[in-house]
């Protein structure tokens, strides 16, 4: 499997576990929200990644600790894109 693979499969599984664990819900409301929106549950759930994505970066490139007000506030703004609060 390829890196970028690799990354999208661990982001995804991410997604999967807050969403079996419920944490934080947000996840899971933002998935019905994505949902009756008429977004498809791939589609939803790479939306949710992209939020998890950007985490990742913040965290990475900048040594930047997780921020979870600005991570849930990015799950309530998708469709749009996830951005620096």
């Amino acid at each position: 499997m390829e890196p970028d693979e690799l990354l999208r499969e661990g982001i995804l599984g991410i997604v999967s576990n807050q969403m079996q664990t419920n944490t934080p819900p947000e996840t899971n409301e933002t998935y019905k929200r994505l949902l009756r929106m008429d977004y498809d549950d791939e589609d939803a759930r790479k939306l949710i990644g992209q939020c998890v994505a950007f985490e990742f970066f913040e965290i990475i490139k900048y040594q930047k600790t997780f921020d979870e007000k600005r991570y849930i506030s990015n799950l309530k703004n998708l469709p749009k894109e996830p951005f620096e609060n």
